[in-house]
């Protein structure tokens, strides 16, 4: 295993969460038949690795954020609830059963993602190429969006990884340059940000994701937009980060709801095209409005 970085406790007590944080339990016949699909197919989903606060509601309208290469990351970010060590070997037979999921869920608008897999040479680059081409095949009419991990400056692998056919490609900054150290320890800030322009030359619509309370300053803020905007981002998503387990980093602050409203208008100011921004959301939450 792979240690999380040592974090230093705040002695500034955090008060619970907040009543706009409050999220109703999953329950309902589509969110069971979700269930069912993910685990009659064995796939893996963000949804469920990531704790995400909108499962219910997200499986009770039929959708889920495939999670492919397995579900054991060589990251150790320090706000990911993501299981970190040495991966498996990768199932080859994995996109043809993601894509049998999506037609049998019927989904318009599927979103896939991945774990890092730093060891592999292509960093999983023809796995997510065969994934995207057979949801294509079988449900061509469904629109896709692939969160994608940094490649270390593998830009052959880049290239393969968005080539099936995708529309939306995503890569989460997570948060502002100053704290990257502490946030995500083995990534480069100036190096997402060149991910994303290289996206970006490649064709796609870009998007990526940032989580506050972790620290950030509203200046902070508003200097990631304007990079990101330089590098030809066209969607971003702000939510709250929430403390997935006592291991890992703690809640510096709970932004309130105004303040998300205010950071929403200052990105559509700052040239960004959509941003959706708010307590609850995440990488990709309502993503079928991000086309």
């Amino acid at each position: 295993m792979i240690p999380l970085p040592t974090i230093e406790n705040s002695e500034k007590k955090i008060a619970k969460k907040p009543d706009w944080l409050r999220v109703k339990l999953p329950v309902g016949k589509e969110y069971l038949k979700v269930r069912q699909l993910v685990d009659e197919h064995k796939l893996h989903t963000i949804c469920e690795s990531g704790n995400c606060p909108n499962m219910g509601e997200c499986w009770g309208e039929g959708t889920a954020t495939f999670m492919i290469l397995g579900n054991v990351c060589t990251r150790s970010c320090s706000f990911c609830a993501v299981a970190t060590g040495k991966p498996n070997e990768y199932d080859t037979d994995e996109p043809k059963r993601v894509a049998e999921a999506v037609k049998l869920m019927q989904v318009k608008h599927c979103v896939i993602t991945s774990v890092n897999r730093d060891e592999l040479k292509d960093r999983g680059a023809e796995i997510w190429y065969q994934t995207v081409v057979k949801v294509k095949a079988l449900s061509p009419s469904t629109t896709i969006e692939t969160l994608i991990p940094d490649v270390k400056n593998n830009w052959d692998a880049l290239e393969r990884m968005i080539a099936g056919g995708q529309e939306v490609v995503s890569h989460n900054m997570e948060t502002v340059k100053r704290l990257y150290r502490m946030v995500r320890p083995q990534a480069k800030y100036e190096r997402s940000l060149e991910q994303i322009q290289r996206t970006k030359t490649m064709g796609k619509r870009t998007k990526s994701g940032i989580m506050l309370g972790v620290g950030e300053t509203e200046e902070e803020v508003y200097e990631a937009m304007d990079d990101l905007v330089a590098h030809g981002l066209d969607v971003l998503t702000l939510g709250q980060y929430l403390q997935p387990t006592k291991l890992h980093l703690e809640v510096a602050e709970f932004i309130h709801p105004d303040l998300f409203a205010k950071y929403k208008e200052e990105g559509l100011k700052r040239g960004l095209k959509y941003v959706e921004s708010g307590p609850l959301v995440r990488s990709s939450y309502h993503s079928e409005r991000h086309l």
